[in-house]
């Protein structure tokens, strides 16, 4: 296709006198990479896929036994460590 667009090019600017299919080429120039990536966008969906429901690919099996909870409280700790530098002072 890019081989068109360039050959539009060239007898856009080429052909004399200009005329009604200088618009023709000029279109051709203009709207042919839009058309090529329609045409490779549609080539890449070819492949029909088909649903597949989430409930059959889970395990008809009776439900695990639930874990056990932690002994004792989790507890966590965040301790700061003291400024080490006095804060700038930026308004000056």
């Amino acid at each position: 296709m890019m081989g068109i667009r360039i050959a539009c090019f060239v007898l856009m600017a080429v052909v004399h006198p200009y005329g009604w299919y200088t618009f023709v080429f000029a279109a051709g120039a203009i709207f042919l990479p839009y058309l090529a990536v329609i045409v490779a966008n549609v080539g890449a969906d070819v492949g029909a896929r088909t649903a597949e429901a989430p409930e059959r690919s889970l395990e008809a099996s009776a439900p695990a036994a639930p874990t056990p909870a932690p002994a004792g409280p989790t507890v966590i700790r965040i301790a700061e460590t003291p400024r080490l530098d006095a804060p700038r002072d930026d308004r000056s």
